[in-house]
């Protein structure tokens, strides 16, 4: 398989991209881009990757899946473009950043500038179909998504996983407390 991605994931995946559920996965991707309106547009599914390389990564942000509305989703969680109108999670999120520790509310939902800050904003399932929330879930992505918090949790030390809500929650046995801090809260 052929994705922009950054050259560190790459070479951690390569194996994971010929593996049968993967290519059953893309294959599904494929013909529900086809077939019905999906988000993030196919040039930003694995966007949240390819801006935040394995060795730049600091933080981990585990949401559940994309965005489902028209504009909304750009392959990053919780993180809306610039312009778009914010969705409750991420108002939830400025409030909550802006009550500990003072963060001032930003105009612009565009969380890009966070992957380059080394943040893996990274949802469970990596597509979706407009209107329908979890309509791409158990067909593999959260597969994938669990041998990359793996990877980082094997790979890595000191990074800090961010879980908010109770389905980030339960990635939590992908990561090795030991070796990394882990915060779990609602969303």
């Amino acid at each position: 398989m052929n994705v922009k991605l950054d050259s560190s994931w790459k070479r951690e995946l390569k194996n994971t991209f010929n593996e049968p559920y993967f290519l059953k996965l893309i294959t599904f991707v494929k013909e529900e881009y086809q077939s019905h309106v999906c988000y993030p547009l196919g040039n930003h599914i694995f966007s949240a990757l390819d801006d935040c390389p394995l060795d730049k990564l600091q933080l981990v942000i585990i949401g559940q899946d994309p965005y489902h509305g028209d504009k909304q989703a750009h392959g990053y969680c919780f993180s809306v473009p610039e312009g778009v109108k914010h969705p409750p999670s991420l108002v939830n999120i400025f409030k909550e950043l802006n009550d500990d520790i003072g963060v001032s509310y930003p105009n612009s939902g565009d969380l890009r500038r966070w992957a380059s800050q080394g943040v893996l904003l990274l949802n469970s399932t990596l597509t979706v179909r407009e209107k329908l929330p979890g309509s791409h879930q158990n067909h593999g992505w959260e597969l994938f998504t669990d041998k990359i918090i793996e990877i980082i949790s094997s790979k890595k030390k000191n990074v800090v996983f961010l879980l908010w809500g109770n389905y980030a929650k339960s990635k939590v046995k992908l990561i090795d407390a030991n070796k990394h801090l882990i915060l779990k809260s609602g969303h």
